[in-house]
């Protein structure tokens, strides 16, 4: 089986279609692009699709990334501007080319959001988030394979940063598997900082993912 890698955006009215709603718009977009998938055998068979990390519903990303399988030898020149003018506005192919790692081999995820408060941004909030992820232990309620259980995502967060205007700004790089760390746990670390409402608005969007050795994944 032939083996191709896409790098996509996902963005605007696309963050809120679905994985599955997601992986069936991608498999029609090939398609009418004139792509012969390769599939499996059986009575149910099915086209060779993976996404790296599935995005969340409501959240934004410019690194997406997909395999998919042909049933003949095909190159990856050319497919960005072959596969973008089928697909949904927000969907996007940024590159495409031949894998050489399995996905996974992503260790870190690189994710940017804003925190917006209906009267602006509370005074000392970047502060207060600051000092909050500075401790040595953040504990918090996450969802498991076996249910909800307390974590501890202080060894998962690799750096984080934040800076306040009208909102507040956060960047991280978080532990992408195994376990993961995802914008919503942080949203429940940030409900346990003292003296600070709750945001009436947050928007985060994923930036990039990193190798073992902090090098951009491809």
């Amino acid at each position: 089986m032939n083996k191709i890698r896409l790098r996509y955006s996902k963005t605007g009215k696309a963050k809120y279609v679905s994985h599955l709603d997601l992986m069936a718009t991608m498999r029609r977009a090939l398609t009418r692009s004139g792509i012969e998938l390769e599939y499996s055998q059986g009575f149910n068979p099915h086209p060779y699709l993976s996404v790296a990390l599935p995005l969340p519903v409501g959240s934004e990303s410019v690194c997406e990334l997909m395999d998919f399988g042909t049933a003949a030898v095909l190159l990856p020149d050319g497919l960005p501007e072959l596969i973008s003018p089928v697909l949904p506005e927000g969907l996007c192919i940024l590159d495409a080319y031949l894998p050489e790692r399995k996905f996974s081999d992503i260790v870190w995820v690189e994710v940017h959001g804003t925190l917006h408060y209906e009267k602006g941004a509370p005074q000392r909030a970047s502060q207060l988030l600051t000092e909050l992820f500075s401790a040595d232990s953040i504990v918090i309620s996450k969802k498991t394979k076996r249910g909800v259980s307390d974590v501890d995502i202080a060894p998962y967060i690799k750096e984080i940063e934040f800076s306040q205007g009208d909102a507040v700004s956060v960047s991280a790089r978080l532990s992408a598997q195994d376990p993961s760390v995802s914008p919503d746990n942080l949203l429940s670390a940030i409900g346990k900082a003292e003296g600070l409402p709750s945001p009436d608005l947050v928007l985060f969007t994923r930036m990039e993912v990193y190798s073992r050795e902090q090098m951009v994944f491809m």
